[in-house]
C-alpha cells in the first residue's frame, strides 16, 4: 500500500471519504475529488494531522474534462497512478411516477456516466504500469429495490459497463484489474443528502453496515485482483436469491421493500439534496445509525480469505448463513 498513488472519486463523504483516510493511514498517497471543496479540505487537513500525503481536486464527475484533470493531478503530483476508486453517486428515493425525466437523468449521469468518465480517465494511466479499477456500485446493480428505479438503472447499467470493459481489458492482456464492489447498505450521509418524495428521510433494505467493512473489501481490491466483491451478507443473500427465485424476491420486494425505506424522520420533498449541487453540511464518513449499524461482516471477511474463494459455493452458503445467524456476528 505504501508504494501507490491511489485516486479516490467522491471522497468528501461517506464510503469515499473512509476510503480515502484509510489508503492515506495506509501509507498510500491520495488525491481526493468531490464536487464540494469544504469536503474535501477537511479530509486533506484530517489526512495530514494524522501524517498522510494527499492533495485535492475538485470536480463533478459528470464532466469527463474534470475528471481528467483528476488523473493528470495524481500523475504530475506523485508521479504515476496505481488505484482509481470511484464512489461518487448521488440517490433519488420516490415513485417511478413522482419521478421527473431531469432528476432520472442526472441519476444516470452521476451514477453511470460519472464511471464511465472515471475509467476513461484512470485506463490510459493504470495500463503503463498496472493497477487497479474499482467501482463502487450496490446490491442494487443486481436486484432492482422499490423506490429506487433511477438508481438501480444506473447500477445495472454499470454492471453491463464493467463487465465488458473487463472482457476488453482482458483480450489486450492489459495489467489491470477491474473490480465491482456491490455493498449493501451502509451507515453515510447518502441518505440525508438524498432527494425524497416520500415525507421522510430514506433509508435502504436492513441490515445496515458501518463504513468500514466497505472500506476493509476496497484495500483488498486494491492489493488482490478480483471481479466481484460484495460486501455484506445481507447483499449476498439477496443477490443469490435473485437468480435462484426472482419471482419470489419480486413478491418479498412488494411486501416488504416500501417499508424499508421509512426511518420515520421526517424531509419533505423541498428539503436540501445534492442531487444538482453539493451540500457542505455533510461532510462526514458516517450518518446516524451507529446505534443499529453491524461492525463487521463475517461473509466479507472471508471473501478476503484465499481458500474461501476457491470454493465458490462454500462462500455462497456462508454468505445466506451470516445472514440468518446475524445476531451471533454483531
Amino acid at each position: 500500500m505504501r508504494e501507490q498513488v491511489v485516486v479516490v472519486m467522491g471522497a468528501s463523504s461517506g464510503i469515499g471519504r473512509a476510503t480515502a483516510a484509510r489508503f492515506a493511514e495506509q501509507g498510500a498517497k491520495v488525491v481526493v475529488a468531490a464536487r464540494g471543496e469544504a469536503g474535501l479540505r477537511s479530509l486533506v487537513e484530517e489526512i495530514r494531522a494524522a501524517g498522510g500525503d494527499a492533495c485535492a481536486e475538485v470536480a463533478d464527475v459528470t464532466d469527463p474534462a474534470q475528471v481528467q484533470r483528476v488523473a493528470r493531478r495524481a500523475v504530475t503530483e506523485y508521479g504515476g497512478l496505481d488505484t482509481w476508486v470511484h464512489a461518487a453517486a448521488v440517490l433519488l428515493v420516490a415513485p417511478f411516477e413522482q419521478t421527473t425525466p431531469e432528476e432520472f437523468q442526472r441519476v444516470i449521469d452521476v451514477n453511470l456516466m460519472g464511471q464511465v468518465h472515471g475509467a476513461m480517465a484512470a485506463l490510459p494511466h493504470l495500463k503503463r504500469q498496472g493497477g487497479a479499477l474499482i467501482h463502487i456500485s450496490s446490491m442494487g446493480a443486481k436486484r432492482g429495490v422499490p423506490l429506487q428505479t433511477a438508481y438501480c438503472a444506473s447500477k445495472h447499467g454499470l454492471d453491463g459497463f464493467l463487465e465488458t470493459l473487463r472482457t476488453e481489458v482482458r483480450r489486450e492482456d492489459l495489467p489491470v484489474s477491474v473490480t465491482n464492489v456491490m455493498p449493501a447498505t451502509i451507515n453515510t450521509p447518502l441518505f440525508d443528502q438524498a432527494r425524497t418524495k416520500i415525507g421522510v428521510k430514506p433509508v435502504a433494505p436492513p441490515p445496515i453496515y458501518q463504513p468500514d467493512v466497505m472500506v476493509d473489501a476496497v484495500l483488498y481490491a486494491a492489493e488482490h485482483p478480483v471481479r466481484d466483491l460484495v460486501v455484506g451478507g445481507s447483499a449476498k443473500a439477496l443477490i443469490l436469491g435473485e437468480k435462484l427465485a426472482p419471482r419470489v424476491m419480486d413478491a418479498l420486494m412488494a411486501r416488504f421493500g416500501f417499508e424499508a425505506h421509512d426511518t420515520g424522520e421526517p424531509k419533505p420533498a423541498d428539503a436540501p439534496d445534492n442531487l444538482f449541487a453539493p451540500l457542505d453540511a455533510y461532510n462526514t464518513a458516517r450518518d446516524g445509525f451507529d446505534g443499529s449499524a453491524w461492525p463487521r461482516s463475517l461473509y466479507t471477511f472471508l471473501r478476503r480469505q484465499p481458500l474461501v474463494n476457491r470454493i465458490p459455493l462454500a462462500a455462497e452458503a456462508l454468505a445466506v448463513a451470516g445472514f440468518v445467524l446475524k445476531p451471533l456476528i454483531r
